[in-house]
């Protein structure tokens, strides 16, 4: 790398780092790179010199703090520290922050790997794929390593080249768009499900080697599966072995104490400082790059913009320096990447471009629409006209930002419930309310996100040492929602009129947000002419001849019904396709009469009569 080059280091503005920092193969051995300003010395240690670095010092490269030595005949596999003397003489062996490989836990050494190694087929997929603005993005959250477990093996996890086929025939069959996975960096602790990372460029080795995770990313890509991964660029381990206080110094965090101390007992990366953006930078795009992701979803978002999240500490102006930076040099580098903020705050322009004012994220969870969703369907249908704002509110912002509703692993753990067992009532009645929460959720404008085990209706909360429980498929009331799930992904994915104009105002309307006292909802989604009625049910009575008004003389013909018996539901449904009538005296021209059983909702197609000139 040319000094010029590693200027852009020091400036901030570096995107990859790892291709000159870390463990890399040449034809005679291995490069060793590390960045550690305030070291007095460092020692390439590992199991191809018995883990004696008396004779493998690295040298300096700069005055800056660049550290260097190749050591010949070391192959891809071996085992490496770097021995750190500190700044006040602490011997310390850390792990390499740009290695591309590691040890399991509790294991901490890191693994040479070749990660230019060429196993990509999806030359197809790279050039077709884009932002989804336009397109279905709905998306399949998973845990990978209990997704499913293996039964009759002393393996706790698959591999990533094992799950592979399993988890892309279930992706299709449940028609989801593309894959989340969460955290698969490397990480000491399965409890933190990767969110508190040791290994920002190593990808974990808990499910395999790089070379088996490449193989999945492309697996799912030929056919035809987008895939996300979680980042965290907030925090980082405290565990000595990795960037803690790496050189001696607060390399990577923060030196005021009060700064670097996160509320999860992790340090918080200092993000004013340029050598950090640069690792962080390097980091994203590494995995866009080298792995092929279609998008990053960022965790924590809010504890950028806000000192430790909180509004009141103020906006940490460097964080938000470096996020509209590091957005706006992703971009750059693959303009149909998607970005994706997983962000509490209220604070504007989240997805508006870098070049607009605004911070450069794609999309952003939208936590306000699930919290006030949730609520209200907890609530006995009695009181739920009190309620009935929390369910319109959200259009009432929606186009402030380009949004995703979420229901993501944070909603069913930890004593929350899962989303079936948030539902008001007894079982049967939970059921029937999940499949028209779903309903609302996919025919809501925004593009979607579900957790793993939401589809299957599981009650039983997550738990990383425990597969999902596909045994409850061999229940029909579980098999007969899953099936729902699925039908309702198709119905979504297959009509233009639910996704191809989300973020524009012409795509839906509202035909009744206001009729409380019957507990119902009823909306359009349109494009062009597309056009689609959704009706909701929140209430316990059936209506046998409801009344919703319609701008004009039209057909409507029932396309998905929460209540069909196929569902488990009570075969409450309009078999014939129904007229409408003109009506007097009324704002809007016609009207039709529907049945709806309770606790139900119906997407009817609507096919208008074009008027004779």
């Amino acid at each position: 790398m040319k000094k010029d080059q590693l200027k852009k280091f020091y400036e901030g503005s570096m995107c990859n780092a790892y291709e000159y920092f870390g463990a890399h193969l040449t034809k005679n051995g291995v490069v060793f790179r590390v960045y550690a300003p305030h070291a007095r010395k460092i020692e390439v240690i590992g199991d191809f010199n018995d883990w004696n670095g008396e004779k493998y010092a690295m040298k300096r490269v700069d005055e800056r703090g660049v550290f260097e030595l190749e050591i010949k005949g070391v192959k891809e596999g071996q085992l490496y520290k770097y021995r750190v003397t500190q700044v006040h003489g602490n011997v310390v062996d850390k792990a390499d922050p740009y290695a591309f490989y590691s040890q399991l836990r509790p294991n901490t050494a890191s693994i040479v790997a070749d990660v230019n190694q060429e196993e990509f087929t999806d030359e197809a997929w790279m050039k077709s794929r884009t932002r989804n603005f336009d397109r279905p993005l709905n998306i399949y959250e998973l845990h990978l390593g209990s997704w499913k477990k293996p039964q009759d093996s002393d393996k706790k996890w698959y591999d990533y080249d094992e799950i592979a086929d399993a988890l892309v025939t279930y992706v299709k069959k449940m028609n989801f768009t593309h894959v989340e996975f969460m955290p698969l960096n490397e990480y000491p602790f399965d409890g933190s499900w990767g969110y508190q990372s040791s290994g920002y460029f190593s990808a974990t080795s808990r499910y395999g080697t790089v070379h088996q995770l490449k193989k999945l990313i492309n697996k799912l890509h030929n056919n035809g599966i987008g895939v996300i991964m979680d980042f965290v660029p907030v925090h980082f381990v405290k565990d000595n072995h990795s960037l803690n206080y790496f050189d001696g110094t607060a390399l990577y965090e923060y030196e005021k104490s009060e700064d670097a101390n996160s509320q999860w007992g992790t340090s918080n990366f200092n993000l004013w400082r340029e050598e950090v953006r640069s690792f962080l930078m390097s980091a994203a795009n590494f995995w866009l790059s080298v792995y092929h992701i279609d998008g990053i979803r960022m965790d924590a978002i809010a504890n950028m913009i806000f000192w430790h999240g909180n509004k009141d500490l103020g906006v940490n102006d460097g964080a938000l320096y470096f996020i509209k930076r590091m957005n706006y040099n992703l971009h750059e580098l693959h303009p149909d990447i998607m970005l994706i903020a997983e962000d509490s705050s209220d604070f504007p322009y989240v997805t508006r471009p870098t070049v607009e004012g605004g911070l450069g994220f794609d999309y952003k969870w939208d936590l306000g629409w699930m919290h006030d969703t949730l609520k209200y369907m907890e609530l006995d249908p009695i009181y739920r006209q009190y309620h009935h704002n929390q369910m319109t509110f959200s259009m009432a912002y929606f186009y402030s930002e380009k949004f995703i509703l979420p229901f993501s692993h944070d909603e069913v753990v930890h004593g929350k419930h899962t989303i079936v067992d948030k539902m008001w009532g007894s079982y049967e009645q939970k059921f029937a309310q999940v499949r028209t929460l779903y309903m609302y959720m996919m025919t809501h404008p925004g593009k979607k996100l579900n957790f793993m085990g939401n589809e299957i209706a599981q009650f039983r909360e997550w738990d990383e040492d425990k597969e999902n429980d596909w045994f409850m498929l061999k229940y029909p009331i579980h098999d007969a929602f899953q099936k729902y799930f699925s039908d309702l992904n198709a119905l979504v994915n297959n009509n233009e009129a639910f996704y191809a104009n989300d973020y524009s105002w012409d795509s839906f309307k509202w035909v009744d947000a206001d009729n409380n006292t019957d507990n119902m909802f009823t909306y359009i989604r349109k494009h062009n002419d597309n056009k689609y009625l959704v009706v909701l049910n929140m209430s316990t009575n059936h209506y046998k001849n409801f009344r919703i008004g319609i701008e004009n003389r039209s057909t409507l013909k029932e396309v998905l019904n929460t209540d069909k018996d196929i569902y488990n539901g009570n075969n409450i449904v309009n078999e014939k396709i129904l007229r409408t009538r003109k009506i007097a005296h009324n704002k809007l021209d016609h009207s039709v009469e529907i049945e709806i059983g309770p606790l139900s909702g119906i997407v009817f197609e609507i096919k208008e009569f074009k008027t004779k000139k």
